[in-house]
């Protein structure tokens, strides 16, 4: 068996689009057994949440399309087709939501907690969750 793997960067794009390989990345670790086990209660919640909703479909359906196979644009081209096409001024409004999620806003307290848990509480430079995510997960010191 495979160690227990944390997820691509939220950084990493799908035309264009922050988060969605990471939220795909998830699905494909759970279903093999390989994702961290600290993951295992948000799949589906907060941004994988959030990032369905935008693109107007179910998390639920969308893992058993995941699950199915293909390449994390074709799954994409998928969510357009059940759900809705994105155009650049979506791409922008979702990038910069995700971007800064957490940085004085309602996630904020929950961001400030994953600090305090990872020791990172001193931590000023960590102002989003993306940023936590980055150091947290050893992509960035």
């Amino acid at each position: 068996m495979t160690a227990p793997s944390v997820p691509r960067s939220a950084y990493d794009q799908v035309d264009g689009l922050l988060y969605f390989a990471r939220m795909l990345d998830k699905i494909r670790l759970h279903a093999r057994g390989e994702l961290r086990e600290d993951f295992h209660g948000n799949l589906g919640k907060g941004a994988d949440h959030w990032c369905v909703g935008f693109l107007h479909v179910d998390y639920e359906t969308l893992t058993h399309r995941v699950l199915e196979g293909g390449s994390d644009e074709e799954v994409l081209n998928w969510c357009h087709a059940k759900g809705r096409s994105l155009n650049d001024v979506d791409r922008l409004v979702w990038n910069q939501f995700i971007k800064k999620l957490g940085w004085n806003d309602f996630a904020t307290p929950r961001l400030e907690v994953l600090k305090t848990q990872s020791g990172f509480a001193d931590r000023g430079d960590i102002q989003t969750m993306m940023e936590y995510f980055e150091v947290d997960e050893g992509r960035k010191p």
